[in-house]
């Protein structure tokens, strides 16, 4: 049976999580969308105002996996809540139940931190992550649709504050 270990990340991790998060990139096919910069990731995650946080998962003693997430707020609750914006576990440590001990992790901080909910989104061709979270007890959210404003249009959205 393998040791599972799950701890917050450090900044010598920086390196560690790009990796993750290139690995992840080119499982969900977008790896042409991976612009992440070391210097800026140290910065907005370890920085004076860290905007994420990041969980590494470890497997027998190496580092397998992670979670990074950072706080929202639900009005409709009063409450703070946890959006978890990337799940990663690499092939090789996949079935020795990191994936649940990396949720469990954010669900115990969800808890421990007084917030309402942890919501993700997923894929709709991901079906294995998609059963995962069903065997966990998540609900899709089907009757929302979610959006995204990037490059040139919200810089022109921006322009047009007063």
């Amino acid at each position: 049976m393998s040791h599972l270990h799950i701890r917050s990340a450090q900044p010598d991790d920086v390196g560690l999580i790009i990796g993750f998060i290139r690995e992840l990139a080119e499982y969900e096919k977008l790896s042409d969308q991976v612009v992440a910069d070391p210097a800026q990731m140290l910065e907005h995650l370890f920085g004076a105002r860290p905007f994420a946080e990041v969980l590494i998962g470890e497997v027998d003693g190496t580092a397998a996996g992670f979670a990074l997430f950072f706080h929202n707020y639900s009005t409709f609750l009063g409450k703070p809540g946890i959006y978890l914006e990337d799940l990663y576990v690499r092939s090789s440590a996949r079935g020795t139940g990191l994936g649940t001990a990396l949720l469990g992790k954010l669900a115990s901080l969800a808890v421990e931190r007084g917030c309402g909910r942890l919501e993700w989104s997923v894929l709709d061709w991901n079906e294995p992550a998609i059963d995962f979270y069903k065997r966990l007890g998540a609900q899709p959210l089907d009757d929302w649709t979610q959006y995204r404003l990037t490059g040139p249009a919200l810089h022109v959205l921006g322009q047009r504050s007063v």
